[in-house]
Order: C-alpha cells, then structure tokens, then sequence
C-alpha cells in the first residue's frame, strides 16, 4: 500500500531532541504558530501540493479537516480519515480502502494533527526574511535537522504574520527534490461532526477492505 505519510513532508520527525542554539526570533514566532494551533478547536485548510525534481514534477490540491486528534485529508485520489484510534486510507482509483491503527506518537509519519509541533523534534531554525504574499506578510523560517542522516537538507515554513497560521512550507531534499505545500483557504474553529472522520463503507458499493491490523 502505498502509505499517505508524505503529505505534510514524510521525514519531518526526528528522534532526538536539537541541542544547538536557536534562532530566538524564529523560535518565538514558531512559538506563536505552536499557541495558535493548540487554541483552536478544529480547522479546515486546503491547500496545493506540488513535488518533483528537474523535468518531472506532480501537483494536487488537497483538503484537511483536523478535530483534536482526528484528521480527514483529501489529495491526489486518497483520502484519509483519523477517529483518534483507527486510520483508514481509500483509494479512489481502485475502491479500496486500508486499515490500521492509530498512534498518535509514531514516529514514522508526520501527523497533520501535530503539524504545529515539528520544530520541537530535531531541527534547528533560524529566521531568513518577511515576504508579500497575496496581501499578507508571511515570516520565513528555515529548519535544518540536527541528525546527518535525515534525508531532508532543508524545510521553510512561512507563518502569517497577522493570525500566526502557517501558509507554506517547501521541504528540499538532500537529492534535490523539492515538495511545496501552499495553504489557500484556512478556516478555524469550524463545526464537523466526530462522523466526518470515519470512512463509511455504505457510501462506497463494492470497497475492497483491507485490515492491516
């Protein structure tokens, strides 16, 4: 099966904790982005996603839904849905639908419900510039990991200034790729029922079912 962890950038976790010095201006706008997020009761984003190197490049729009612990995420013909405690990953294009579950504390993929947190795990960050963007003034900042073997060279986050939202983020691989990931709607605090996040099999005739449980 072919895993949905790369959306919000596959390697983002590390193991260990950074220990060099930070940025004290990218940490305490990080900080700010960290709060705005750990208020919010839910949010919707959509968002364009695009990735490749040179000469071959793939580019998606996408939805995420995110409850607390649970997170529905549309893009690129899967879709997933999080109850807090089971993940089901569908493929359109084949009406299959994968199992398994949950743990909120895996290292192994990035969890969109904790997107807030990923420079607290491994990186150091330092602040690069303010940039216009669409009307808004976003604050750039770049991650470096702290261990040599991450794959990921690099990843800039830029934060709304105004609403401490984060509205893009491009990850550069130590191979050259690079995946962008650009918000274009964001809607705090919105009202979805805990339902949303299960995947319903009666809405899908004939899925195929695999539990990887």
């Amino acid at each position: 099966m072919r895993k949905l962890a790369w959306i919000l950038g596959l390697t983002l976790f590390a193991v260990l904790p950074a220990m060099a010095q930070k940025d004290k201006r990218a940490q305490n706008i990080l900080d700010a982005m960290s709060s705005r997020y750990k208020s919010l009761n839910s949010y919707q984003a959509a968002f364009t996603y695009t990735s490749g190197g040179v000469g071959a490049k793939e580019s998606y729009k996408g939805d995420l839904t995110v409850k607390g612990q649970k997170f529905r995420l549309a893009v690129g013909g899967q879709e997933v849905f999080t109850d807090g405690k089971t993940t089901s990953t569908y493929l359109k294009e084949s009406n299959e639908v994968n199992i398994q579950d949950y743990d909120a504390s895996s290292n192994d993929e990035l969890n969109p419900t904790q997107i807030y947190n990923i420079y607290k795990r491994g990186f150091n960050y330092r602040f690069l510039k303010e940039q216009k963007q669409g009307g808004r003034t976003l604050e750039v900042i770049e991650l470096t990991p702290t261990q040599a073997k991450n794959s990921i060279s690099k990843v800039q986050i830029s934060v709304d200034k105004a609403d401490k939202s984060i509205r893009n983020w491009l990850i550069t691989n130590k191979d050259g790729k690079k995946t962008s990931y650009t918000i274009t709607k964001f809607t705090p605090n919105v009202t979805i029922p805990d339902s949303y996040f299960v995947f319903d099999n009666s809405k899908h005739p004939g899925v195929e079912v695999v539990d990887l449980r």
